[in-house]
């Protein structure tokens, strides 16, 4: 715990975990798909539909992880799959281009149209990327089409939200103007507070990646440097850095002393005045450690073990212990980059067990003989981890939520803390 140095005086140190070893297992998996990611990312862009195109499954599971109330119109549907479909009596294309038809003519107020792959879809070889081609030329300008997949084949659900902005890269328009680019789906209102103290450090050109509305899309170029809001943005990144654009490296914004390194990083890339930077983030940073004290006192020396499921698990791995004095028993993740986590890594315990990939029996028996505090997983394993007595917390909520930023700082340890009360007020 740091809490009484200041953020401002705070370097990413030149060791860490970096370079320990890494327990690499492959074996079952317990995850959900990428079509998981729709449920944040219709909610951020407001003017766009996500069409899946998949069976009677993947609805319930939208449908469900979405909790959208049957009179609610929510902006994503699923294009149901039928038995004709797969054994070829139906001409499949013909069919979506009849969907998509309807689709448009009851929400004429949609700009942008994904159609988004799933197990189904791609086990029958449907060209997605093909249709929404010919869907761009038929509704263009009013409409474009889009396509990715969320298929359950992918490494985690938020690999969803991956596919998504790198198919909308190549769509931003090309500039060679200086601007900043945050990428990664926040809450409008973290959005808010990002822009408000990005402009007050002197950055006035910023773009968000997604933005909320389609016609927003932020353009992208050789002058174009982008930090990453999420750590689960490999492709996208690759995506931005063929457009020409440049990553500035930093910690994730999680907590009080990610969120002000972050932004230390990028006032770093545009030149501005360390002392600017230190003034602007003062007050933020007071408030965030001073709710984060409060939540202290229920986490502080408690165990927590993580199971691979978001890839959100090293930089939450590294608030917890930083800033409230948790104890890390493991910290496994689908998968570790260790370019775009190598600043996170740096700031990790030495003696960290990580683990990268999932073989989930070995992982469940780890788990067992360490009897951590809290558990930190996938919905599948939650239920049963309660059954054995032991206390969790969903991995799906904490990208659900809206955690990023100093304003959030205390939400986001309150949502390790709360569990923690119930199960002291149970034992009661």
């Amino acid at each position: 715990m740091n809490d009484l140095t200041p953020i401002s005086d705070v370097a990413i140190p030149k060791i860490g975990c970096g370079d320990l070893p890494v327990l690499r297992e492959r074996g079952q998996r317990e995850v959900f798909c990428g079509l998981t990611g729709i449920v944040w990312l219709h909610r951020r862009i407001q003017d766009a539909f996500f069409l899946v195109v998949g069976s009677r499954t993947c609805a319930h599971l939208i449908q469900s992880a979405a909790g959208v109330m049957i009179f609610a119109e929510p902006r994503f549907a699923t294009a149901i799959i039928e038995e004709r479909d797969l054994a070829g009596l139906a001409d499949a294309n013909d069919e979506l281009d009849r969907i998509v038809d309807q689709l448009i003519e009851r929400r004429p107020d949609i700009k942008l149209l994904f159609l988004v792959g799933s197990c189904p879809s791609e086990v029958i070889k449907l060209d997605l990327s093909r249709a929404a081609l010919r869907l761009s030329k038929r509704y263009t300008p009013a409409l474009r089409v889009l396509s990715y997949s969320g298929s359950g084949i992918e490494t985690t659900f938020t690999e969803g939200e991956d596919a998504c902005l790198a198919a909308l890269v190549p769509e931003l328009p090309a500039s060679p103007a200086q601007s900043l680019m945050v990428v990664g789906t926040l809450a409008d209102v973290v959005e808010d507070q990002f822009r408000r103290l990005f402009a007050e450090m002197g950055i006035t050109n910023v773009g968000f990646l997604p933005p909320r509305r389609a016609a927003d899309m932020p353009p992208v170029g050789k002058g174009t440097k982008y930090i990453l809001a999420q750590p689960f943005l490999a492709g996208t990144a690759v995506a931005l850095d063929h457009r020409g654009a440049t990553r500035i490296a930093a910690p994730f914004p999680l907590g009080a002393e990610g969120t002000a390194l972050w932004f230390k990083a990028a006032g770093r890339a545009f030149d501005i005045a360390k002392s600017k930077i230190d003034d602007v983030l003062a007050k933020p940073v007071a408030r965030a450690r001073a709710a984060l004290m409060r939540q202290r006192a229920v986490l502080e020396g408690r165990t927590i073990f993580f199971f691979p499921d978001s890839q959100l698990e090293i930089p939450l791995a590294r608030f917890l212990s930083r800033e409230l004095g948790m104890v890390l028993s493991e910290v496994g993740t689908p998968f570790l980059h260790r370019e775009h986590l190598a600043e996170e890594l740096a700031l990790m315990p030495a003696d960290v067990q990580l683990s990268e990939g999932q073989d989930v029996e070995k992982q469940l028996d780890r788990c067992r003989a360490a009897a951590p505090d809290i558990v930190v997983c996938g919905l599948g394993l939650a239920n049963p981890l309660e059954a054995q007595g032991m206390t969790t917390k969903w991995s799906i909520e904490l990208v659900f939520s809206p955690v990023q930023g100093f304003e959030q700082a205390g939400d986001l340890a309150e949502l390790f803390a709360r569990p923690l009360r119930r199960r002291a007020l149970l034992k009661v």
